[in-house]
């Protein structure tokens, strides 16, 4: 029986499903082993594996009979090493699985610091009593997870690096949320309650945002993903003219007539800034129950009022002037600034002025990243500040008011394809490459729909900052005990995440396949059917499920490893030791960020739960016209531009610039400096900003900075 062969055979898996027999896998298997044993012989392979086909039983067929098949046949072949090496694989990938599953092991991981565990996110200091106690909560949430919630063949497939289900550490366990975009506006309306503190609308502009600072710490402590709050500089402006009107009221007895206005709004302006510095500082010394400060992200820069054009100023004035004595780059909030022709675009608009101190701000501190307003309209449907770092919410008609709507609506989680390993399987075969991605969209569906069922386990009394007093937007009655209707009627998105087109491209064009049609309309094919499937499940269910450009984190490497355990050190494929993420272009491949911006282009179109495009620059501080020149080429053709840009400083030598990545860290290239206390190095982690001299992510490998990934203990890599 040939291998290419299709049969109406079933294998019964370990989870208890039935699957089509597919005998690819079994040459796949002998090939690997055959690769660790340093043999290349495909001739070998392929006839070992129509010998095991031929053998096998047509009916009763299970995983452990072709395993021993395949044993007793390279035991008695010419390489019986090679049996040896394919069941010790067998063993230890057995080993593996049950320790993903096992909660002593997972614990016993944290408890010997493995750094895989400790530096996993670059934003939590594994040092402190309160990321240690959501590390060890999270060892046993995964584990738990994995072994006793999770569909047996989900679990698999995650363990395996068919698919990754993120965030184990927090959802199943518990039936938390992801991403939102915090209803602030109704927030600071209507009041809100935080514990035994009944908050009642504010009254001036330092009151609102220190209410603001409140709400973004609980609820990141109710969720797990990023927190966003939209068009700020709008939702504080009504709030900082109770400000002027009541300097306004003190002008009227103690300021000449003359000088009355400009006297209210000098002390107005100062409010405003006083507000948004104090807003910076407590985002970035706060921390979240779970052991973090929160992933926070603040859009702004359409509003073109007088106070809306000072809180404009004010956020970008006070990241410029930065954060402590030493003038640190801050992390949070992310900074997102809205371009739209006729307000700031081009020099006859009335906020260009804004436009010039927010590409200032970009050089010396990386943000803001931009929104382009009219190419945002064109994808999403309507404007909208991304929830947490990439993920957007189409455009959404409350079907109760009939009112497009975006505060208050939220994520439900991410699964993510290893779109590389089923392009390695296909062994070359575009139709076997469709066959294999079927079946994964498959457990991609029911990985999903538990996400969304685990989601709506949740009562309104287990977050009450969410469900009961408005950051989700609606509020439930003292009578309601179920969630549903935060997320149901398509309200809320549930992403499916994809990473490695560069690979699964190359495996079938080749490393210079981006000037070839065949090839990028290939790429654009992966995704189109990736939509075709959530287009249909959001007709069979009710969530807006969406294609997603992953925010990668440690993603990148860790698909890279198990595919390379398992399949080898494939050419521009494994050897790289990560996975392009999402749609980026291969960033070992100089281009202009001109050229980068009109490969990029088209993919967003297809990715609208999520995406950013990245351009890489050298220090731009004195040359923000260049900077400028990109943001303006990019308005028509990408939403969503991230800034980056070197901006490490040295506080002994006094060098900015990019320090060098070394074995132990990061290091300034003039003094030799590492230490993390006169440093300031700072890097794009996963769409967000962070400090991997202070805390390194992944055993010091693997940092997503924008589309560069710095090995610390190597080269700088890219993704």
């Amino acid at each position: 029986m040939s291998l290419d062969v299709t049969t109406k055979i079933t294998v019964l898996k370990r989870d208890g499903r039935s699957v089509r027999f597919d005998a690819s896998k079994i040459y796949r298997a002998i090939e690997a082993a055959l690769n660790s044993r340093g043999i290349e012989d495909h001739e070998f392979a392929a006839q070992a594996t129509d010998a095991v086909v031929a053998n096998l039983p047509h009916e009763n067929l299970d995983i452990p009979t072709i395993q021993r098949a395949v044993e007793d046949h390279l035991m008695g072949s010419k390489y019986p090493e090679v049996a040896r090496a394919y069941i010790e694989y067998r063993h230890d990938r057995d080993v593996a699985r049950d320790q993903a599953m096992d909660v002593q092991h997972s614990v016993g991981k944290l408890l010997s610091r493995d750094k895989s565990v400790v530096n996993e996110n670059a934003n939590k200091d594994a040092t402190v009593f309160n990321t240690q106690r959501d590390l060890t909560a999270g060892s046993v949430a995964k584990a738990y997870a994995l072994k006793h919630m999770l569909p047996k063949h989900v679990a698999n497939a995650h363990i395996k690096g068919d698919i990754h289900f993120h965030d184990l550490d927090y959802n199943p366990f518990q039936p938390m949320t992801n991403c939102c975009l915090i209803d602030i506006p109704g927030m600071l309306r209507d009041g809100f309650q935080i514990g035994n503190a009944r908050v009642e609308s504010p009254k001036s502009i330092n009151t609102a945002s220190a209410q603001i600072a409140q709400i973004i710490a609980n609820v990141a402590s109710s969720q797990y993903g990023g927190t966003s709050v939209d068009r700020i500089d709008e939702v504080l402006a009504p709030y900082a003219q109770l400000n002027y009107n009541k300097h306004m009221v003190d002008a009227e007895k103690w300021v000449a007539p003359e000088l009355r206005e400009d006297y209210a709004m000098a002390k107005t302006r100062k409010d405003i800034y006083d507000a948004m510095q104090s807003l910076e500082y407590e985002i970035n010394t706060l921390y979240t129950s779970n052991g973090q400060t929160p992933f926070v992200t603040l859009g702004f820069g359409l509003g073109e009022g007088v106070f809306e054009r000072e809180i404009q100023k004010a956020i970008l004035e006070v990241r410029i002037g930065g954060i402590g004595k030493d003038k640190h780059t801050a992390i949070f909030p992310k900074l997102v600034f809205g371009l739209r022709r006729g307000v700031n675009l081009e020099p006859s608009d009335p906020n260009y002025d804004i436009k010039q101190l927010a590409l200032e701000c970009s050089a010396k501190r990386m943000y803001p990243d931009v929104l382009s307003y009219d190419r945002l309209v064109e994808i999403e449907g309507d404007y909208k500040t991304p929830m947490g770092c990439r993920s957007f919410l189409p455009k959404w008609v409350d079907p109760e008011s009939g009112e497009a709507v975006n505060a208050g609506r939220n994520n439900l989680g991410v699964v993510t394809l290893n779109i590389p390993r089923i392009a390695i399987e296909a062994r070359g075969s575009i139709d076997a490459f469709w066959e294999i991605f079927d079946e994964r969209m498959e457990i991609m569906r029911e990985a999903l729909l538990f996400r969304t069922a685990r989601c709506e386990d949740a009562t309104p009394a287990n977050a009450p900052i969410l469900y009961k007093f408005g950051a989700f937007g609606k509020r439930a009655t003292e009578e309601e005990t179920d969630v549903k209707k935060f997320f149901r009627n398509h309200r809320a998105t549930v992403s499916v995440g994809y990473i490695g087109l560069y690979e699964a491209a190359t495996l079938f064009y080749g490393p210079e396949w981006e000037s070839t049609p065949e090839a990028k309309e290939f790429t654009f094919e992966i995704l189109r059917a990736l939509n075709r499937y959530t287009d249909q499940w959001k007709r069979d269910y009710p969530y807006w499920f969406s294609v997603y450009a992953t925010p990668s984190e440690s993603l990148t490497d860790r698909f890279n490893r198990l595919d390379r355990e398992k399949y080898g050190v494939i050419e521009n494929v494994t050897d790289k030791e990560y996975y392009t993420n999402s749609f980026h272009y291969d960033v070992r491949k100089k281009i202009s960020p001109f050229e980068k911006i009109d490969f990029e282009a088209p993919y967003a179109e297809l990715t609208k739960g999520g995406f950013i495009h990245y351009c890489e620059y050298p220090k731009l501080t004195h040359n923000t016209k260049a900077l400028e020149a990109v943001w303006d080429y990019a308005y028509d053709r990408v939403a969503y531009l991230g800034t980056n840009t070197p901006i490490d400083k040295c506080y002994e030598c006094g060098f900015e610039g990019e320090f060098s990545a070394t074995a132990e860290g990061f290091e300034c290239p003039d003094c030799h400096n590492t230490d993390p206390a006169t440093c300031d190095v700072v890097k794009r982690t996963c769409g967000y900003l962070g400090n991997p001299q202070k805390r390194p992510m992944v055993h010091g490998r693997h940092v997503e900075i924008s589309s560069r990934v710095k090995h610390m203990d190597g080269p700088t890599r890219e993704i």
